[in-house]
């Protein structure tokens, strides 16, 4: 494997090289409705080595999970940013405010809203990368944040996250819980946390961001699942694809063997080359044929 990224994060330039050496790495705060929080309000671009044309390098969003708390951070997604970068995409690696740390309802989701949008900032400063058709991949709380990222157009105008400025129009979710009233009534306490209330209690909040009730036939999603996943049942992509087929639209589920929970975005797992190859197939397969990839 290449050696890792030069750390340019202390600063960011209007003007870029027209070839770089290696792969770079430039921070980004974005702004959020009320008071951010400029140590989780972040998100990092990962830009590849090689020549830097207008419009010629495909963007990869990455949504972090961790149960939306804070015990975890976008620091984990640092090796799969690195290789997808390494493979010649750009990569927007996002930070955000989870329970335990300022975030949960409805602060989670305003925040990562909050990063896509930012998205259009970052492409005028880089416009290298490209915005009109890119893929957000988000693993196990970050996935439901991912695919529902890609259905925020549907939301009503009061609801959080609604009217996007960057859309993201193709997901690849690893290990999430996208039937997230299913997954809560059967043991997943952490999203009742996170949401702040149970389906019966809050069922508005679940309407807002839960992914299976949020479905955009258009939008073509990649479910990677590993089946020894202990703590969100591959139930939950199963059940996501079936909806998403029975409106017509295009998903996959591409069912793992073995495995546990964080081992689909682990660099030294079996299953994580194969990974990598559905992230990078996603990303540059026609649209019509996204959910044709299985690694």
């Amino acid at each position: 494997m290449a050696s890792g990224p030069v750390d340019t994060r202390t600063s960011t330039t209007t003007e870029e090289p027209e070839y770089l050496d290696e792969v770079t790495i430039h921070r980004f705060e974005y702004p959020t409705p009320g008071d951010a929080d400029s140590e989780q309000n972040w998100a990092e671009l990962y830009l590849p080595a090689g020549e830097q044309r207008v419009d010629s390098i495909p963007l990869v969003v990455l949504i972090h999970g961790g149960a939306w708390q804070s015990a975890l951070g976008a620091d984990i997604f640092e090796p799969l940013a690195r290789d997808l970068a390494e493979r010649g995409m750009a990569v927007y690696n996002v930070e955000y405010r989870r329970v335990g740390s300022g975030g949960g309802w409805p602060t989670t989701f305003r925040d990562v809203a909050s990063a896509l949008d930012h998205v259009s900032v970052v492409d005028k400063q880089f416009p290298q990368i490209t915005t009109d058709d890119e893929l957000v991949v988000g693993h196990s709380a970050g996935a439901q944040l991912a695919v529902w990222g890609g259905t925020r157009h549907k939301l009503d105008d009061n609801e959080v996250g609604a009217r996007p400025v960057f859309r993201p129009t193709r997901v690849v979710s690893l290990a999430g819980p996208l039937d997230m009233v299913y997954a809560a009534t059967h043991g997943d306490d952490r999203i009742v946390t996170a949401l702040g209330g149970t389906p019966r209690q809050v069922p508005e909040r679940y309407t807002m961001v839960d992914p299976i009730q949020n479905i955009d036939p258009t939008t073509p999603v990649v479910a990677v699942h590993n089946t020894g996943d202990r703590m969100v049942s591959s139930v939950n992509s199963t059940r996501y694809v079936d909806a998403v087929v029975k409106q017509g639209g295009e998903a996959t589920a591409v069912l793992l063997p073995g495995g546990n929970h964080g081992s689909v975005v682990t660099s030294t797992a079996p299953e994580y080359p194969r990974v990598l190859d559905i992230i990078t197939g996603a990303s540059s397969a026609d649209l019509d044929d996204v959910d044709e990839v299985t690694g």
